[in-house]
């Protein structure tokens, strides 16, 4: 890894080059953001003035994310670099390495949880929290100003407009998941703990990561409480395999539905943003847990 840095260093003023001037040309501020959610507030904050680089490919899982040569150069010549530590270990590393802009890490700004599975672990996935998108959107406009002050009025209200979607998304979730006939939702893996805020208990099928395994323990409980507790659906999700999600439903005739953790797009959500798939998230929910309409 630290080899293909010292590689990225060296080409970046020629493989990257088209991408350095054009940018320099327009005058927008470098934005390289570690995966989709912080894509996300990054454009809606920067609009206009910014140039957003998404580290992470649609289609492509973060938790496995690895750099090449052109994303370490983009990590080199942003001015600001978005990541949370711990979450992608390959962009930690770049970052340390190379980044020469100014850093926000989501960890330092975020409050997150501990991890219900992974003891000792944070537990990543706070974009599910509309609230804490909303901490986020604030401290992006106040690097993006700090960065590039002449424009720190449009960014601030900017941020303004994207936390008043954020508070009315949140209210949407609070009233969309009242009086449900239950509050327990089985998911492929441990990615939505924070939507516990609005009254759900969440069990994974793996842990903090798709590709952990359950053990048989794991799946025996899970099987006892889909049925104890009346569960109808098992929910599997984009950009990772739905099979030991439905293979547990199918062991017990449940049906399943898929509930986006929003870690990244997909060509079937190359056309939605957080705010749609958050609110696609959430008319699942609804209709799996029994929810009054």
């Amino acid at each position: 890894m630290r080899l293909l840095l010292v590689i990225a260093l060296l080409v970046a003023t020629t493989s990257c080059a088209a991408f350095s001037d054009d940018t320099a040309a327009d005058g927008k501020v470098t934005v390289a953001a570690a995966f989709y959610p912080l894509a996300f507030v990054a454009q809606r904050v920067g609009g206009d003035h910014v140039h957003v680089t998404n580290l992470t490919q649609p289609g492509k899982e973060p938790h496995d994310l690895e750099l090449d040569i052109k994303t370490t150069a983009e990590v080199s010549d942003a001015d600001l670099v978005l990541l949370e530590h711990g979450f992608q270990p390959a962009v930690d590393d770049a970052v340390a390495e190379v980044a020469e802009g100014e850093v926000l890490d989501v960890a330092d700004v975020v409050d997150l949880k501990d991890s219900t599975e992974d003891a000792g672990e944070a537990d990543p996935h706070f974009w599910q929290d509309p609230a804490r998108m909303a901490t986020l959107t604030e401290a992006v406009a106040a690097s993006l100003s700090k960065v590039d002050p002449d424009h720190a009025a449009t960014y601030a209200a900017n941020a303004q407009a994207l936390v008043a979607d954020l508070d009315q998304l949140g209210t949407d979730y609070e009233q969309g998941l009242q009086g449900c006939a239950r509050d327990t939702i089985v998911v492929s893996h441990d990615a939505f703990t924070y939507l516990s805020r609005f009254g759900l208990t969440v069990e994974g099928i793996a842990g903090l990561y798709p590709d952990a395994e359950p053990t048989p323990a794991d799946l025996a409980r899970l099987h006892q409480l889909i049925e104890s507790d009346g569960i109808t659906t098992v929910f599997s999700e984009r950009l990772v395999s739905p099979r030991l999600a439905q293979t547990l439903a199918d062991d017990l005739g449940v049906g399943t539905a898929v509930l986006d953790p929003i870690e990244g797009l997909s060509d079937d959500t190359a056309d939605e943003d957080y705010l749609s798939l958050m609110r696609e998230n959430l008319a699942a929910l609804e209709e799996a847990n029994g929810c009054p309409t």
